[in-house]
């Protein structure tokens, strides 16, 4: 066996397992708080749809924008908070 071969072996036995513990971690990540998680994607879907809505609702859609915002950031402040407690 070259010794090239054996580099390039030990580089994608390398690259395997940092994906793998990249997918872990990002996996105990979302896991660890699946309502907060949800939530936080329900919101992020809500805020797309706001911002694709017709803008002639009175302010009300700016509000609820902005209100929705609010909201991610309360929810992703929450989940940090948990995960260094």
């Amino acid at each position: 066996m070259s010794t090239l071969s054996r580099h390039n072996r030990i580089f994608a036995a390398c690259v395997l397992a940092l994906i793998f513990l990249t997918g872990c971690i990002a996996g105990r990540l979302s896991a660890d708080q699946p309502h907060m998680q949800a939530a936080l994607d329900h919101l992020r879907a809500a805020k797309g749809e706001l911002e694709k809505a017709d803008e002639d609702k009175g302010g009300h859609r700016v509000k609820a924008l902005r209100l929705t915002n609010d909201a991610i950031g309360q929810v992703e402040k929450g989940i940090e908070f948990d995960r260094h407690h």
